[in-house]
């Protein structure tokens, strides 16, 4: 596996926002990505935290996916991994609260975290998701593929996305039967199937002319995995997307789904705290991977 160049630009980033350098930045493509017109995309750009920005730290134009390894501070929880999807509408990625504090996070409790850089903004012609869940895939068979080498079991590796995030994160635990792409090498012949999922306010579920159906893409069966919902009632992304999906994993079989709606929080807080009680997600998140063994119960 050729480990890619650190891009400057994300280099830069990391020193300013997070208090710790990834161990390794991997290229996901080693020649042409996917379906990728050259000039189509403008050159990547990353903008701090404004008032103009709604204070999100953005990372805009990703032609040149990567994914960067947070390894764990501690190896309590049996070398758990999880792949973090920042949000941002598919078209930029909220690249901070929703990314690397989310990273930091997980590598406190001891899990080794996987920031995934996907394309954006959405490609024409194509669909919203297509080009992102491709870089899903092959960053899941990566991750399983080097498991031996970062010190993580291949059997807990789970997947955490926010709002188009989190339809990615979906999409990647209920698409995985086969790849979206030409095999590249043998790290798309290891499973690209999740162990477990955690959706906060996932975007893209459900039809918004009719909130109680799921998207026909969201293909739910027994061989799903299980999944960790949170999301409000005042969201401006239905809550419906998380309640239906919940249900729709129990339906099919699939045990050990946990599911919270809270009544207000608005969408895009990530880990940010307030005076609402969705802030504490992280906690119910963090119990939930302790109680299906994703990582060790407390003594």
């Amino acid at each position: 596996m050729k480990i890619g160049k650190l891009f400057i630009s994300i280099h830069l980033l990391v020193l300013q926002v997070a208090a710790y350098d990834p161990v390794e930045v991997i290229d996901l493509w080693q020649g042409e990505v996917p379906g990728e017109v050259n000039g189509e995309i403008g050159k990547e750009t990353i903008s701090p935290p404004s008032s103009q920005s709604g204070h999100v730290l953005r990372i805009e134009n990703v032609s040149h996916p990567t994914l960067s390894f947070f390894p764990a501070y501690s190896t309590k929880t049996k070398n758990t991994a999880i792949m973090v999807c920042p949000g941002g509408a598919y078209n930029i990625l909220a690249y901070e609260h929703e990314g690397l504090d989310i990273c930091e996070w997980l590598n406190e409790l001891g899990v080794s975290a996987f920031l995934l850089k996907y394309r954006v903004p959405r490609r024409q012609n194509r669909e919203k998701h297509e080009a992102p869940l491709q870089d899903a895939q092959r960053a899941m068979g990566i991750i399983r593929g080097n498991a031996q080498k970062w010190k993580i079991d291949p059997t807990k590796i789970g997947v955490l996305g926010f709002s188009a995030g989190g339809n990615l994160a979906m999409m990647t635990v209920t698409s995985f039967a086969k790849r979206t792409y030409a095999d590249v090498d043998s790290m798309d012949r290891v499973s690209c199937r999740p162990d477990f999922g955690i959706l906060i306010y996932p975007a893209y579920l459900v039809d918004r002319k009719d909130p109680s159906r799921l998207l026909p893409e969201m293909q739910i069966n027994s061989q799903a995995s299980p999944c960790f919902f949170a999301h409000t009632g005042d969201d401006q992304v239905p809550a419906e997307g998380s309640v239906l999906a919940y249900l729709a994993l129990e339906k099919a079989g699939v045990k050990g789904n946990e599911l919270h709606v809270y009544p207000y929080g608005g969408h895009g807080y990530g880990m940010r705290k307030s005076k609402n009680p969705v802030s504490s997600w992280p906690d119910r998140a963090e119990e939930w991977m302790r109680a299906g063994g994703w990582i060790p119960k407390k003594k």
